[in-house]
């Protein structure tokens, strides 16, 4: 089992424990329509657009909501399951694309209940995390208005935003450290060192892809 195929399959089973109207970190969506989205995603290209592009995204939301209406949930949480798309015929294609797409929103569940707590991860899984994220850094962090350097707990460092000016320190494990970059700052388990007007501007940043 790959590390997407992993997340996948414990994301599915986590929608089926809290069914379609538990919350989730992403702002305004409950479960089902989390699941929606991950459908659209892989099996709508056409309306996939609407994610990164405003002008496109009320298609987008439309479709979503078609989604929602045409499947119930059940339904969609076994598309959801299932690779779809180029994803479904290409397993290396799913692997290199969806590991840290899965991962992130299999944690906008996990901490959006009560209790949560990071998970250990295996070893080579954290080392692929780190990766993606210390070569990905400058595109995530992009708009970050302070310099961030990130300090990965266990070695390694990885730079992002201005390169001039105030910066802040930010240290953690390589998942928390995802987190923070994917825009999820109030809810990565992170140190922030720096000037508070700075950790205060870099907390409320729109980070992410």
């Amino acid at each position: 089992m790959t590390h997407a195929s992993g997340e996948r399959s414990a994301l599915c089973d986590l929608f089926d424990r809290l069914g379609p109207d538990a919350p989730t970190l992403c702002t305004g969506w409950t479960t089902y329509d989390l699941a929606a989205h991950l459908v659209l995603r892989e099996r709508r290209p056409d309306a996939m657009g609407g994610i990164a592009l405003k002008p496109l995204a009320g298609y987008t939301a439309a479709v979503q909501n078609g989604l929602k209406a045409k499947h119930p949930y059940p339904e969609l949480v076994g598309l959801v399951r299932r690779p779809g798309g180029i994803y479904g015929l290409l397993p290396v294609l799913d692997e290199a694309v969806n590991t840290l797409e899965y991962f992130v929103h299999h944690e906008d569940v996990r901490r959006a209940q009560p209790s949560w707590e990071p998970r250990e991860l295996p070893a080579d899984f954290d080392r692929l995390i780190w990766k993606r994220v210390s070569t990905g850094a400058r595109l995530m962090l992009r708009r970050s208005p302070v310099g961030v350097v990130m300090h990965r707990l266990g070695g390694g460092v990885a730079l992002g935003g201005p390169r001039h000016g105030s910066r802040v320190e930010v240290t953690g494990t390589a998942s928390e450290l995802l987190m923070f970059c994917f825009g999820r700052q109030e809810h990565a388990r992170v140190e922030l060192t720096g000037e508070p007007h700075d950790v205060d501007l870099l907390r409320g940043a729109s980070l992410g892809l």
